[in-house]
């Protein structure tokens, strides 16, 4: 049986980027896989994960039956595709061994796959936060302070027309200017000038919208989860780290909150900058090759007896 590594303290940092153990102080690091069986630890983990993705599911009257559907569509659709040989889509009698399922059952969830009838939406940029982004960023719209300036609604340069043009794609321009007025992200002044109000774009708790950014939040993180603990990528490893504690006092929960929000705005506000400085124009290499990075800061909160799953 593997010896546990000794902490400095109980306050533990997991790194999921490489298995290892990691102490608050970082002052022990050590990289040790348990001699157990992988599979019953991996549904162990999936058990776990589920509770929240299930809660959520009833909350928004999503059936068993559809989200079996949607395990089937995922099952096919990954074992067709990561399990070719030479870079072809695996055949049904393979995807049937692979998933479990009956050819028939494969065969049938294959071609509504191939019919376009998948249930996840295609990933697409966010428009409005784009505009925000540049609004606060692009040397054209900031003040010799870094300030978004307040711009006149039309004009060769420095506008929001020309904010629009750049940054909000082929979408109707008046739309968006109304959008965003609604909001509450946008102010018209007595000048007819527009103001910013704000640099991040926040969704109602109720739009549609955020709901798909949760899916998207969730294929991320498990992405990059699988993508590092797959050994066949050892020199590829992507960073994630946690930082978590079991023994705080509930009486702290509401400075955590306000802590992590700052400095969480602040980190990713940083990101963004840099990420907009190493973005494509495509204006002007419109056949250049893209890829989507980024990184998500998220607070865990777990009041439940069960506590992390063992």
């Amino acid at each position: 049986m593997p010896v546990q590594p000794k902490l400095v303290s109980e306050k533990i940092i997991y790194l999921a980027c490489n298995p290892v153990y990691v102490c608050a102080r970082c002052t022990h690091i050590r990289d040790e896989r348990p001699a157990v069986e992988v599979k019953e630890h991996v549904i162990r983990s999936c058990r776990y994960l589920l509770l929240p993705v299930v809660r959520f599911l009833l909350k928004h009257g999503v059936t068993w039956n559809e989200f079996g559907e949607l395990s089937k569509e995922a099952y096919v659709k990954v074992a067709r595709e990561d399990y070719g040989i030479e870079g072809r889509p695996t055949n049904n009698s393979r995807v049937a061994m692979l998933t479990g399922l009956s050819r028939r059952e494969v065969a049938r969830v294959r071609d509504a796959l191939l019919n376009g009838k998948e249930r996840a939406a295609e990933l697409q940029g966010n428009q409005i936060s784009r505009i925000l982004t540049g609004w606060h960023v692009d040397s054209e719209f900031v003040d010799a302070e870094g300030q978004p300036k307040d711009l006149p609604p039309t004009g060769p340069s420095g506008s929001l027309s020309v904010l629009l043009k750049r940054y909000a794609g082929d979408l109707p321009h008046g739309a968006i200017r109304k959008e965003m007025q609604q909001r509450g992200l946008i102010e018209e002044l007595d000048n007819g000038h527009l103001r910013v109000l704000k640099r991040d774009f926040v969704y109602s708790e109720l739009d549609p919208e955020i709901v798909r950014q949760l899916g998207i939040a969730l294929h991320d993180h498990a992405a990059t989860l699988e993508h590092n603990l797959d050994s066949n990528r050892p020199s590829a490893r992507r960073f994630e780290a946690i930082a978590n504690n079991e023994r705080v006092t509930p009486r702290a929960v509401n400075a955590f909150h306000k802590l992590v929000e700052s400095r969480g705005l602040e980190f990713l506000e940083d990101i963004d900058v840099w990420l907009t400085e190493h973005e494509i124009e495509t204006k002007d290499d419109t056949n250049a090759e893209t890829v989507r990075l980024g990184v998500g800061v998220y607070l865990i909160y777990d009041d439940s007896e069960q506590g992390l799953v063992q």
